[in-house]
């Protein structure tokens, strides 16, 4: 057999080593829809994770999702706030939806054995273990942000950006977590009277702010728990995991906003699982300076509502954000016009992978400040691929079909 000359190797070995990159480049996709096994209701917020990698995703409202991988996977973990966890296996076709059903997770009587004890001592428990339970290293999580506006039932503003999350320790009092966009893009509907000129509180920045396992003095601070009445609620399960609940209401008028909602609590680890506030709307002057950065002069910004929703994730060692929720209900009135237009703005925010668990802090140049705003930092619509290899949150069929219009009329203006 005749010997490979040199120059024969070296393309041998450029044809193996460009191989090996087209492997490593390798994106697998799993969709599918989540029901519940009993009503068949498709379930919104079910996080869909690949147990062989930190990565994973949320069902969109629709119940529907799309998970990127850079492994093939064999199965994957499907899990819903009040239902039992799902091993989902993978079928060697993975251009077929899956169809996921979950059933109802059930809490035995000898579990709400909890209901005797007192709510405040479990929360001040739960607080003092916080260093404890979440993540002692200084990481760096890859998540999935959007944003959208609507005026009364159109969309008006779609954001969408795959941010670098970098989070100090929780054992640590020092630290600055920063959120760094890696790739973004935004929609804005081309007629004149749909600008609305007043910026919301929040943007990219939100799992910095209302990460309330750092941000105490939200809610979690022994002197902020005393304006509120806090009572015993009826379990729940996440991840096949038992929760105590425990809601919590203004007992009192104070100098600041304060907020409505409930707890869960992990019953082994005592680790928080979830928090869903409602801000009180009583005081429209203080619920106004806790939503509204900005609004232009000679309108009239009357708030409706704000909730919010922060998940936290056990890995089997230790906790981290997961998943946030927010959405604000407001009125803007203008003068000279007759009606006040209703608008609801919405942020959704998943961490789908954790690049690093011995990460480098974002320096604040490349940061995404408090002060920015997210639609000067991102580009717009044009690219039907534009998410080609990342994990995102899929959009609803009515946000789809929004994208649509609003693309389509942006074009016949250019």
């Amino acid at each position: 057999m005749k010997p490979l000359s040199k120059k024969m190797l070296i393309s041998v070995l450029l044809m193996l080593l460009a191989g090996m990159a087209a492997a490593q480049n390798t994106v697998y996709m799993v969709s599918g829809v989540v029901r519940d096994d009993n009503t068949g209701k498709r379930l919104n917020a079910a996080t869909i994770t690949n147990p062989d990698s930190h990565e994973a995703t949320v069902t969109n409202e629709d119940g529907f999702f799309t998970l990127k991988t850079k492994q093939k996977p064999s199965v994957l973990l499907v899990s819903c706030l009040g239902y039992n966890t799902v091993t989902a296996v993978l079928p060697d076709d993975l251009d077929r939806p899956l169809r996921i059903r979950l059933k109802p997770g059930v809490i035995t009587l000898n579990e709400i054995i909890v209901s005797t004890m007192d709510p405040e001592e479990i929360v001040m428990s739960a607080i003092d273990k916080i260093h404890h339970n979440y993540s002692h290293d200084n990481e760096l999580l890859r998540c999935f942000y959007r944003e959208t506006t609507q005026k009364g039932k159109r969309y008006i503003f779609v954001a969408e950006a795959v941010t670098h999350l970098y989070k100090a320790g929780y054992n640590r009092l020092t630290g600055i977590d920063r959120v760094a966009i890696e790739k973004g893009r935004r929609l804005v509907s081309t007629r004149a009277n749909d600008t609305l000129g007043a910026k919301i509180q929040g943007g990219p920045t939100l799992p910095i702010g209302l990460d309330l396992m750092k941000k105490r003095d939200i809610l979690l601070e022994r002197s902020e728990l005393a304006h509120y009445h806090l009572r015993i609620g009826i379990p729940e399960v996440i991840d096949g995991r038992p929760q105590i609940v425990i809601s919590f209401e203004p007992a009192e008028i104070t100098d600041h906003v304060l907020y409505h909602g409930r707890m869960l609590i992990d019953r082994e680890t005592l680790s928080f699982t979830r928090i869903e506030m409602s801000l009180d709307m009583s005081d429209e002057i203080r619920a106004t300076e806790c939503i509204l950065r900005h609004k232009p002069a000679g309108v009239r910004f009357k708030p409706r509502e704000l909730t919010t929703t922060i998940d936290y994730r056990y890995d089997g060692h230790v906790s981290r954000l997961h998943y946030l929720h927010s959405d604000v209900r407001f009125y803007c009135e203008w003068r000279k016009r007759l009606f006040a237009a209703p608008y609801h703005v919405t942020a959704e925010m998943v961490v789908t992978d954790v690049l690093s668990t011995d990460a480098q802090p974002i320096s604040g140049r490349s940061s995404f400040g408090y002060g920015d705003y997210f639609y000067d930092k991102v580009q717009a619509f044009n690219d039907p691929d534009f998410w080609r290899d990342y994990i995102i949150i899929e959009p609803t069929e009515s946000l789809e079909h929004a994208i649509g219009k609003l693309s389509k009329k942006r074009k016949e203006k250019d």
